[in-house]
């Protein structure tokens, strides 16, 4: 298991990651793929 998310996750999944975390945790996932930096959701989560 990677672990790492990937632009498709992250659209096909927006709905859910907006209901369950939030749309500042979906705007930081976007701003990790824009960045094309190589991380986990978890990470994401966690970024303050």
């Amino acid at each position: 298991m990677q672990g790492c998310i990937t632009g498709k996750d992250v659209v096909r999944e927006s709905l859910t990651i907006v209901r369950l975390w939030g749309p500042r945790c979906y705007l930081r996932c976007l701003k990790a793929l824009m960045s094309r930096r190589r991380c986990t959701f978890l990470e994401v989560l966690c970024a303050a």
